[in-house]
């Protein structure tokens, strides 16, 4: 005698307003939810959020919009707050100008451009090597990298002087050159130590496995590293190029002649020019924050990725 059949129980589906099964139904985050709990329904949190929110964009961009809105005021005034310019004119960008200030932005480019060059060249080359191999002195070399972020500029800035003046060895003065101010920011322990946690995280499979096909040091750096470094790589760029830009005390030290100035350098010779106003000085700081706001637009992904990766390493 055979067993009776069981029919499998079957549970029922019920469909949705929009027609669609609740079983195939998907779950999507709110609009506006974030780990912070926000959401866009209106309440007591809600709105001081609202508030906390207008009071941060408050603090954080009424000085770019006076600055702005000073630059191109008539009579503009260091000491007034300002959203909006009076009397707009062109008159400020051209007083500057006639001030030499766009030789002294090509001067920070030109530094700018070729030390961030030569710093992520010089950066990603010793992080790879603390990074992926092994040898003695290698925490001790990894120390001496976060020592230098510890001592400030003011410290060596007299021994710098007198080695930029006559370097050991070689003999060169280069006080007047471009290479004056370049050669010291050839290396930043910030970035050696960004790609070197980030070089550390990349499995050794892969790096095992593109050796087995017979590629070398280089061609496994460039390849196969540098790649799956690429928000490591936007940190240390958009960083790097805001120090550089931002350097006062070194192109001072390293020039000859005024010629030789940055535009960081050249924003204090304005400001204590009696022949110039405010509204000079406001217009060459506008000058001179184009690039970092550049810089940090087109590699704002990168940054937060970057920062990202690091935050949730483990």
């Amino acid at each position: 005698m055979s067993a009776p059949a069981i029919e499998p129980v079957r549970t029922p589906v019920t469909a949705s307003p929009a027609g669609r099964s609740a079983g195939k139904r998907r779950t999507t985050p709110a609009r506006f939810d974030t780990a912070l709990g926000w959401s866009d329904r209106p309440g007591p949190a809600w709105a001081l959020r609202v508030v906390l929110c207008a009071l941060a964009l408050g603090v954080f961009a009424a000085p770019f919009l006076t600055v702005f809105s000073g630059s191109f005021s008539e009579k503009a005034s260091g000491s007034t707050l300002s959203f909006l310019p009076h009397h707009p004119t062109l008159l400020n960008f051209e007083v500057a100008g006639e001030r030499g200030i766009w030789d002294y932005f090509g001067n920070s480019l030109l530094i700018a451009g070729g030390g961030l060059l030569l710093q992520l060249v010089v950066c990603t080359l010793a992080a790879y090597a603390l990074a992926r191999h092994k040898f003695r002195g290698q925490a001790l070399i990894l120390t001496l990298f976060m020592l230098t972020m510890m001592l400030p500029e003011e410290v060596i800035a007299i021994p710098l002087s007198l080695v930029l003046g006559h370097v050991p060895v070689l003999g060169l003065d280069l006080k007047g050159t471009v290479w004056g101010v370049i050669l010291p920011l050839g290396a930043w322990g910030f970035s050696v130590m960004v790609l070197t946690e980030f070089m550390k995280d990349i499995p050794a499979e892969i790096e095992e496995a593109a050796r087995i096909d017979g590629v070398g040091e280089l061609r496994m750096l460039w390849q196969v590293v540098l790649p799956l470094c690429k928000p490591a790589l936007g940190v240390a760029g958009v960083l790097g190029f805001i120090m550089i830009w931002d350097q006062y005390l070194l192109p001072l030290i390293a020039a000859k002649d005024p010629t030789d100035y940055t535009v960081t350098v050249a924003l204090s010779i304005l400001r204590t020019d009696p022949e110039v106003g405010s509204g000079v000085v406001l217009a060459g700081a506008v000058i001179a924050l184009i690039p970092s706001l550049i810089v940090y637009l087109l590699l704002q992904r990168s940054l937060v990725t970057g920062i990202a990766a690091g935050a949730t390493k483990g």
